[in-house]
């Protein structure tokens, strides 16, 4: 190795109860998570080293387990330890944490779980970069597909097959992601994000239940836009109220607020980011800063 050479940092994963490096780490073939998706996850954003709307996240996890039968493995306080500990592994001060918990190793194949499984806890963090510039510039285009996922989407559950099937067939047609119709016609979210619409001024987003995940950073969105007093509703969204939008945003932990500027082929708007997107862009930004600040 040169002397203007630096050696590959060793990027470090959490596996019940050790850190240890990406490339040792082992899960059992026949770990429920594998066999049937049996598990659940999190997606935490951290900035300046710090978990961001971390009380959250943790909430959030902790009811997708209690939904599907998981004993939560860790106390609060281990689980705050255990993020903490692995993000200063690294040196990234921008990461995104992506935690993992499955019911556990069971030798026999069994749709019934066994008692008394020990839950598998995995964890690692990547770099977190701020949102490419040319979507900020351009936004994204997105396509309207029918929602062919179960009738649990608030469980933040691995089973995301469908997710990736949709995922592809945007990128087939052309575009970055897709938005997606419920089966009673109302709009639930995107592959993997929450949607908002802007509409005469006002922020529209459809309600909490059982046909959508309850974004953080959905709720970070309103927190942002009722404290500086843009109107915030819930309510059902219809196709044709993402067709008649000013405005159409997705929303997701590493992502933030993405504009889509292009529906099913059509502009959304004027074809451009739009002012409300970059008007509470800017608040949330601030936002971040100011929570940066407060956790020094």
């Amino acid at each position: 190795m040169s002397q203007n050479e630096s050696p590959v940092m060793q990027q470090i994963v959490y596996l019940n109860g050790e850190y240890l490096p990406m490339a040792e780490s082992k899960i059992s073939t026949q770990d429920r998570g594998f066999l049937f998706g049996d598990g659940v996850y999190e997606v935490i954003p951290v900035y300046h080293k710090k978990l961001f709307a971390w009380e959250s996240h943790l909430q959030r996890l902790k009811n997708s387990l209690q939904a599907i039968g998981i004993a939560n493995p860790l106390t609060d306080e281990e689980w705050f330890a255990l993020l903490t500990g692995l993000v200063e592994k690294h040196p990234w001060d921008d990461q995104f944490i992506y935690l993992q918990v499955t019911r556990g190793i069971q030798m026999k194949r069994d749709h019934m779980p066994e008692e008394c499984i020990t839950p598998t806890v995995y964890a690692y963090t990547n770099p977190l970069k701020p949102l490419d510039a040319k979507i900020v510039e351009n936004g994204i285009k997105a396509i309207t597909l029918d929602d062919i996922r179960w009738l649990r989407c608030d469980i933040k559950a691995l089973t995301l097959l469908p997710n990736v099937m949709m995922k592809l067939a945007a990128k087939q047609q052309g575009a970055d992601d897709a938005i997606l119709i419920s089966r009673d016609g109302t709009i639930s979210e995107g592959t993997a994000s929450n949607v908002f619409i802007v509409k005469d001024g006002n922020l529209i987003t459809p309600p909490n239940g059982n046909k959508l995940l309850p974004g953080v950073t959905r709720t970070v969105i309103e927190k942002v836009a009722k404290g500086h007093h843009i109107p915030f509703i819930e309510k059902e969204l219809t196709l044709t109220d993402l067709q008649e939008a000013d405005e159409i945003w997705l929303t997701s932990s590493t992502k933030e607020a993405v504009p889509v500027t292009q529906l099913d082929g059509k502009p959304v708007g004027d074809g451009k980011p739009g002012a409300m997107w970059r008007h509470l862009r800017q608040h949330y930004q601030t936002y971040k800063a100011e929570f940066i600040a407060e956790s020094a």
